[in-house]
């Protein structure tokens, strides 16, 4: 049976832990502020409260909400470990120096690829960019040789894009730090007059696959998830990797740091160490999730492409800058 057919049992130990955490004043209790999607990082740390006796307590919402959160807050911040899904929001944390250097043997366990050369996060978990398409209406060799291609004219009203979302801005900040600003803000501008905006990676999918739009920029996941479920959304919709370093190409991750202020930085620490961990690899590698495991020596699931063969760009995930995409997509008007 591939990983894909496999469903993993999500043992209740946090939930049981959160309840258990008011009757032990002896326990340690972690508080994790995380943007992740909750039933992964919940599969990812199920035996974590079991092996070390640290309690967990969450407080979830999404990344620029967690991230400027943490910020207002500084160092009275009650947060422990910061988790994201994608990697810009992290960073701005980390450029405002309150996430504290995580240990070697941590950093160790991932490429050097999934972590900044900051050395105060680390990813553990990625999603590629990808084009979905509708074969029906687009043929492969009518494709774009690239993601910036998307710009052109010939495009115009024929791409789908979650504008608002953290996911493209995300793919906004590689563009920039692979392209540079002036690029970008061309690229950019080009979308704003050929794209069809979408609330949602999920709802671009829907529209591709319904013939509203013949591509959209998505991540690779999506897909995958929905095909498991028996294409009940993209049916009739496809993947295309640009490969060749291609910005579209662009592999994102999810990051986690320890927060400078954490009164239990050994603790958190752990907790960190732990997610990066082969055994909670592998539970990402073996989840419904179907994103990239980046653990050294984890294979991801069978149904996704092997990480080696997408030909990322080589992207320093710390050199990720959310402010200044912010500010540029709302200067060419899709903010």
């Amino acid at each position: 049976m591939t990983r894909l057919g496999r469903t993993t049992a999500v043992v209740s130990t946090l939930t049981l832990a959160a309840s258990l955490a008011a009757c032990s004043s002896d326990a340690d209790t972690l508080t994790v502020y995380s943007a992740q999607h909750e039933s992964l990082v919940r599969t990812m740390l199920e035996d974590f409260t079991e092996e070390t006796g640290i309690e967990l307590e969450f407080r979830d919402a999404n990344d620029s909400e967690l991230a400027n959160q943490i910020i207002e807050e500084g160092d009275a911040s009650p947060a422990d470990v910061f988790l994201t899904e994608n990697s810009p929001a992290i960073d701005v944390v980390d450029r405002a120096g309150l996430l504290a250097p995580l240990e070697e043997e941590t950093l160790s366990q991932v490429g050097e690829q999934y972590r900044p050369s900051s050395g105060n996060w680390v990813g553990f978990a990625a999603r590629s960019t990808a084009l979905i398409h509708n074969p029906s209406e687009i043929s492969e060799e009518e494709l774009p040789a690239s993601m910036l291609d998307l710009a052109d004219p010939a495009w115009q009203g024929r791409v789908g894009i979650a504008a608002g979302g953290a996911d493209f801005q995300a793919i906004v900040s590689a563009v920039l730090a692979l392209e540079g600003e002036e690029a970008t803000r061309e690229w950019l501008a080009g979308l704003e007059r050929n794209a069809e905006i979408y609330a949602s990676n999920t709802a671009i999918m829907k529209a591709v696959d319904e013939g509203e739009v013949p591509v959209g920029i998505t991540y690779h996941y999506y897909w995958f998830r929905d095909q498991a479920q028996n294409g009940l959304i993209g049916d009739d919709a496809a993947l295309h990797y640009f490969r060749n370093q291609d910005p579209g190409a662009f592999l994102s991750v999810s990051g986690a740091g320890v927060l400078a202020s954490s009164d239990q930085p050994e603790q958190a620490q752990q907790l960190v160490a732990y997610l990066t961990s082969r055994a909670a690899q592998e539970r990402l590698a073996d989840s419904s999730a179907l994103e990239y495991a980046v653990g050294t020596g984890v294979a991801s699931a069978d149904a996704l492409p092997p990480l080696a063969e997408l030909q990322a760009p080589p992207v320093d995930p710390g050199s990720l800058d959310a402010p200044k995409v912010t500010e540029l997509m709302q200067e060419v008007g899709l903010l």
